[in-house]
């Protein structure tokens, strides 16, 4: 909901790291992995309940995951860059959520039930994306991208809030799970509107 508002304030300083960092030649998909794998090596740490530190590996996980477009930029958007950020950042959603499953026994449900949700909202943007490029529909709306973004009520931006209050308040993991689960499926919903207007029956 407000990752393209959000596009003007962080993609300027993005932009200037990203830049630095693409003169030392240091490809994109680099970018992508490293944070691909600090990312991941926030689920231990969940689990293990130490939800600060994790907390400080999402937020750097976030800033790589700016920073590897940023540095695309530099040179010629590629599609298999597209293709390993979104594949890195699904799977990054999905292992956060599970590791509050690991982390205490209660969570599993609506853990569970947030994975199934992360599904309809992805399904729903990779499905979209397919078609867009299909009927050659384009947008810059979140920026210069490898692939068509529909938007929601529950974006990046949205998710990102919602790990920092899971590592902040983890006793209240089933409600925020939830409720997030809920936005997810309004975003799955106005998404297939969005599918059905623009590509018909």
């Amino acid at each position: 909901m407000f990752d393209a508002a959000l596009r003007h304030v962080i993609d300027p300083p993005l932009n200037i790291v990203g830049a630095k960092i693409a003169k030392l030649g240091i490809p994109a998909n680099w970018v992508t992995v490293f944070g691909f794998c600090i990312g991941l090596a926030a689920v231990p740490l969940i689990a293990l309940e130490f939800y600060f530190a994790a907390l400080v590996l999402i937020l750097i996980n976030r800033l790589f995951d700016g920073l590897d477009g940023a540095v695309a930029r530099q040179s010629i958007l590629s599609d298999f860059g597209g293709y390993l950020d979104i594949v890195c950042d699904f799977i990054f959603y999905a292992a956060i959520i599970f590791a509050f499953a690991l982390a205490r026994p209660e969570n599993g449900v609506p853990a569970a039930f947030l994975i199934l949700s992360f599904i309809g909202t992805t399904s729903t943007f990779l499905a979209y994306a397919v078609m867009a490029e299909k009927n050659k529909v384009s947008t810059d709306i979140r920026g210069i991208k490898s692939l068509y973004y529909l938007g929601g009520l529950a974006e990046g931006a949205e998710t990102i809030c919602v790990f920092v209050l899971l590592c902040l308040l983890p006793d209240y993991f089933g409600i925020i799970a939830s409720i997030f689960g809920g936005m997810c499926w309004i975003t799955t919903a106005t998404r297939v509107y969005a599918a059905k207007q623009s590509f018909g029956s």
